[in-house]
């Protein structure tokens, strides 16, 4: 699960990050006072939710997970325990790695952390799963779709990265290297070992890989709340 698919503190080229906002990112107290919570607060929640059930529509149709999803079944299987659960045990993993990377949460990052997993849980536990091949590729198509639509709901709502995001954007701050190389690796990485467990892989992973960056770039015009970072206290 990609928290895929941020906002840098240099503009990135769009092929580095190609669904970061323009706008600078916000720290944890600048999200709060930015104000259009009104507006911003339900956005951030229905993006999430939305996430959580597109990557049940993915893994529903078993032509093959997002990357991160892949390792979440592939752990859920040997656990025994469901995928939402994992995804929620490996986001706080992935935030304690935040903290030698000098990385800080926002309610959007804490957020994410959980209600993506019940949220999945969720999709799992009401999507059937088709058995013909038009009824997987429909839920395929709208797994991967409605994934970049949530992803810049939360993104756009400007309440801070994902946790697997926030990774991805420390280790570029911390090594120099281009934000789409330090994706790529923890993305194989990732896949790699979920296949390694029995996580489905398949055509679904591909164009979720390929598909998702200018998906959410189209997205992001139409999510993205503009705030005024607030001045000193």
């Amino acid at each position: 699960m990609s928290d895929t698919p941020l906002a840098t503190r240099r503009p990135p080229r769009r092929s580095q990050a190609p669904h970061a906002p323009r706008e600078r990112e916000l720290g944890p107290v600048e999200q709060i006072r930015a104000g259009r919570l009104a507006r911003r607060l339900p956005q951030l929640y229905a993006g999430l939710v939305l996430y959580g059930l597109t990557a049940a529509c993915l893994i529903r149709s078993r032509l093959g997970n997002d990357p991160w999803d892949v390792l979440h079944q592939g752990i859920a299987a040997h656990l025994g325990i469901s995928i939402g659960t994992v995804s929620i045990a490996v986001s706080v993993l992935v935030l304690l790695a935040w903290i030698p990377l000098r990385q800080m949460p926002g309610l959007g990052t804490i957020s994410n952390a959980f209600v993506v997993g019940l949220a999945t849980n969720l999709g799992l536990a009401v999507l059937p799963g088709p058995h013909a091949v038009g009824g997987q590729v429909a839920l395929m198509a709208a797994g991967i779709a409605g994934n970049a639509a949530a992803t810049a709901m939360y993104i756009g709502a400007r309440f801070g990265p994902g946790p697997r995001d926030g990774l991805m954007t420390g280790l570029h701050r911390r090594t120099g290297r281009p934000i789409w190389q330090v994706r790529t690796a923890i993305e194989v990485c990732v896949v790699v070992a979920g296949i390694a467990l029995g996580g489905e892989f398949g055509i679904g992973t591909l164009l979720y890989a390929a598909g998702i960056g200018p998906l959410v770039q189209r997205f992001l015009p139409l999510f993205t709340i503009r705030v005024e970072p607030p001045g000193p206290a």
